[in-house]
């Protein structure tokens, strides 16, 4: 198992009960394959998404208007979905969406 930290901000704490920040174990092989973000990304949906799945995911991915972070990094830079986790990682998703 590997340590992952989670961070949710610009309104994503609200899908998840208020959760800023948590760590989690994550296992390091996922179905025969090192664990990639996309895999982590379903992992949390079903497991810690409280509400409105569809302000989350959108046809099997972030939904657009997520900013996802790896360490610090826009995941767009790092292979997105398909980035292979590493042990301590942080995976950070903030919205920018806003109503008005």
């Amino acid at each position: 198992m590997m340590k992952i930290k989670l961070e949710f901000s610009g309104g994503m704490e609200l899908l998840f009960g208020g959760i800023t920040h948590q760590e989690i174990e994550f296992p390091e092989q996922y179905e025969g394959a090192p664990a990639k973000l996309e895999n982590l990304v379903f992992w949390i949906k079903d497991n810690l998404l409280k509400e409105k799945e569809e302000l989350f995911l959108q046809d099997n991915t972030v939904r657009p208007g997520i900013l996802v972070l790896i360490n610090d990094s826009d995941w767009e830079l790092e292979d997105g979905a398909e980035y292979q986790l590493a042990n301590n990682d942080t995976i950070t998703f903030i919205s920018t969406l806003h109503g008005g």
